[in-house]
């Protein structure tokens, strides 16, 4: 089992999918300042800064801030903004929406609410959407290989 990265947080977990209702207070004192600004105020990360954004290994993203299940690696592709970019969710509930203008909408995660990035319409065929997340928000667990599994 991997290791929890938010040991103190104890609203986080990669198999809880229940909606979480706590209050700001509360998440300043659990999230690390550069996770609670971007997470809870919606500051963006600056481009081509974030430890996910060029990542081309297999495997699934999670929130950082709850362990919400997001992106699967087959749905990220390469874009030219500097942060991570997908195609879609690996649910439908895995995020929800907060229109921002008439051509963006905010991404929360569908578990606690926190601001994960923005929605473009300007992806790639066929969805034509763009997933464009901070990686400060982002956790990555790489695929196992099956080969490690014989001894």
């Amino acid at each position: 089992m991997p290791k929890q990265p938010q040991p103190l947080n104890p609203y986080y977990s990669r198999t809880d999918t229940a909606k979480l209702s706590v209050a700001d207070a509360e998440w300043k004192v659990l999230l690390s300042r550069t996770l609670y600004k971007v997470a809870r105020k919606g500051v963006t990360e600056q481009p081509f800064t974030g430890k996910y954004w060029d990542n081309e290994s297999p495997g699934t993203y999670f929130c950082a801030v709850c362990g919400n299940r997001l992106f699967r690696s087959e749905e990220k592709f390469t874009s030219s903004s500097g942060w991570p970019s997908f195609l879609k969710t690996v649910r439908s509930n895995s995020v929800r929406y907060r229109k921002e203008s008439a051509m963006e909408m905010e991404v929360l995660c569908g578990r606690c609410g926190s601001h994960l990035g923005h929605l473009y319409t300007d992806g790639p065929p066929p969805m034509g959407r763009r997933f464009s997340i901070n990686s400060a928000l982002l956790e990555f667990e790489a695929d196992r290989d099956p080969s490690e599994d014989r001894s």
